[in-house]
């Protein structure tokens, strides 16, 4: 994991700001940084730039940019399958210098071209010069883990890890994106992933799966390298789904856990992280470190199933007060670090997770991010395999009693607690943008975007899940997790980000996803025997969040100062009807966060008027 940064053009960057751009990058790769200038065969210029956070191979020999014959890398990320992809190499007569993954990566792009990227296992934002062309490629990962910001300019083409480091190679202030700013206050995080819009509105992002090849003339070509499919197995039964996943989630863990350095945990008392931590305890024989961040709020409260889990695994586990002290100061900091505002207040006490383990010495982190939407975990989940099988008179019954049961007592969302909304309208989706007229009614200039999602495939339940891992939910999480993670020079993985193991998810038939009114049952029962069956067993749907005013004392006087202070924000927001919003109490979840999106939007206005004051 690391920082990259470069530029393809006819104007030559001069040192300075080659410099100050490694630096802005100095926290994603703190162990080592390099720069390399070419002078492009027509007379151009491409420079790439590298931080290094050494994890596999720390000797300086796999330092970057990375040569291999007349091409160069930049890269950010890991190749988990490295070790099989040399001993291929090797069969051919390839012959290392180092025992990195980054000098296999561009070894079998030098030796098999790009069609090598079909066979690549990890995460990864990459740059390679060709001397002998003149031609600069980029490339992203098939989710989109690692980011890649781009910025086309008539000069030439600036990429980077982060859009800081773009500001700095071009020297410019970039300006804020008030239409993708608008999008997150009136329609949420999930609205942010559709296109390639960000925070900013020079920038754009790389799309996952993306190969952009660009010579220093600007001429670009742009293609996809991998496109998800559904294949459903139909002849596929239950047990053969709960044997092929446990497969797969073990040899996904087994790759992810590649490193020279050591790595923690992140932990909840969800199935998804302690199906990650047993099988590193149990089938693999992992002296696990487990990390929990405490909340006193009873809604989100994990802390009987956390106690299981440590008890029946005995792994080490440290937890992480969520502290109330200097949050405006901490989350001001948060949002320079993040170059936009934070999604929701859950990646605010991330933050603090990745710190506590940075402070521990680790240098990787794992999470299980992404099993929701690969193994089925959310509540309009539910309600659409209502709808799938409809079909089957006797498994709609027996489904639809086991919601009433289990699900319909714990919904909050008014939509979702009727089980046939999807039966009688398949494509209602406002529950998704819930609230947002009265958001945008809080706008000084009227902002409506109604709600869009690919198709997918034809099945209801799985073009929501496919949406969210590419477009909604997913997106966000990565976005956050890596920029957590990278303030503290922290590498963080997912192991349920596997292609082998999303391939199996999309061709097991629909109908074995939920049973009994329980999500995730494959991933339940694939884990029996090696997590703890407390947990396995809990039906209990926990996300980690907190109400803003946990974090912060709407009565205090300075408090509010600070939220109604002269800001470029009431340019986009009603000051008025924020006043109004601090004067009630005990805010419905909505409200709450909306209120924090405002809170993170005018820090980010006002982070954005410092830097064009000071360019």
């Amino acid at each position: 994991m690391c920082g990259i940064a470069g530029f393809i053009g006819r104007t030559r960057i001069d040192d300075a700001r080659l410099e100050a751009a490694a630096a802005s990058l100095a926290h994603r790769g703190p162990d080592a940084h390099g720069i390399r200038t070419f002078a492009t065969p027509d007379g151009g210029f491409c420079a790439l730039i590298h931080t290094r956070l050494s994890i596999i191979d720390l000797d300086a020999r796999s330092n970057q940019p990375f040569q291999c014959g007349q091409k160069w890398l930049s890269y950010n990320g890991e190749l988990y399958d490295y070790l099989e992809v040399r001993r291929r190499l090797e069969a051919r007569g390839e012959q290392m210098a180092t025992r990195s993954d980054t000098e296999v990566l561009i070894r079998a792009i030098d030796t098999l071209g790009w069609d090598a990227l079909d066979s690549f296992e990890g995460m990864w934002a990459f740059a390679v010069y060709d001397e002998a062309t003149g031609e600069l490629t980029l490339c992203r990962d098939r989710f989109g883990e690692k980011p890649l910001f781009l910025m086309r300019a008539p000069e030439g083409l600036y990429f980077a890890s982060e859009p800081k480091a773009i500001a700095a190679l071009s020297g410019c202030a970039l300006r804020p994106n008030l239409t993708h700013l608008s999008r997150f206050l009136v329609n949420g995080y999930k609205a942010l992933n559709k296109g390639t819009d960000t925070a900013f509105a020079d920038l754009v992002q790389l799309p996952s799966s993306g190969l952009l090849t660009v010579d220093a003339s600007g001429a670009e070509r742009e293609r996809r390298y991998w496109t998800p499919r559904m294949a459903i197995e139909s002849d596929m039964t239950y047990a053969d789904a709960v044997a092929a996943a446990r497969e797969r989630l073990i040899r996904s863990v087994e790759l992810r856990m590649r490193a020279d350095v050591p790595l923690a945990f992140c932990m909840s008392g969800g199935v998804d992280s302690v199906s990650l931590i047993s099988i590193a305890a149990r089938e693999l024989g992992h002296d696990v470190h487990g990390f929990t961040i405490t909340n006193t709020d009873e809604r989100y409260e994990e802390a009987d199933m956390i106690s299981a889990a440590v008890d029946a695994l005995g792994v080490r586990h440290s937890e992480v007060n969520l502290s109330t002290d200097g949050f405006l100061y901490r989350l001001r900091a948060q949002i320079a670090e993040h170059d936009g505002p934070i999604a929701t207040i859950t990646y605010y006490a991330h933050r603090l997770l990745m710190k506590a383990i940075a402070d521990a010495g680790y240098k990787i982190s794992i999470s299980g991010s992404a099993a929701d939407e690969l193994f089925t975990g959310y509540y309009d989940h539910h309600v659409a395999y209502l709808a799938e099988v409809s079909g089957d008179a006797p498994l709609h019954a027996r489904s639809l009693a086991a919601w009433n049961e289990h699900i319909r007592p714990v919904v909050r969302n008014p939509y979702l607690s009727d089980p046939d909304l999807f039966v009688n309208d398949p494509g209602f989706r406002d529950h998704i943008y819930l609230g947002n007229d009265a958001f945008a009614a809080r706008l000084v200039r009227p902002f409506a975007e109604p709600f869009a999602e690919r198709d997918f495939d034809t099945s209801l339940l799985r073009t929501r899940m496919l949406n969210e891992l590419f477009h909604e939910s997913v997106p966000v999480i990565l976005a956050e997790d890596d920029l957590n993670a990278m303030a503290v020079s922290i590498e963080n993985r997912s192991p349920f980000l596997d292609r082998g193991l999303a391939e199996l998810t999309w061709s097991i038939p629909t109908e074995h996803l939920v049973q009994d009114g329980r999500a995730k049952s494959v991933l339940r029962d694939a884990m029996r025997g090696i997590a703890p069956e407390a947990v396995l067993d809990n039906r209990r749907k926990v996300g980690f969040n907190a109400p803003l005013e946990d974090l912060l004392d709407l009565d205090d006087p300075e408090v509010r100062s600070e939220l109604l202070s002269d800001s470029p924000v009431w340019d986009l927001v009603r000051r008025n009807d924020i006043a109004a919003l601090l004067d009630r109490r005990n805010l419905p979840n909505s409200e709450s966060k909306f209120l924090f999106s405002f809170l993170g939007t005018k820090m980010f206005l006002e982070h954005c008027e410092t830097a064009a004051a000071g360019a």
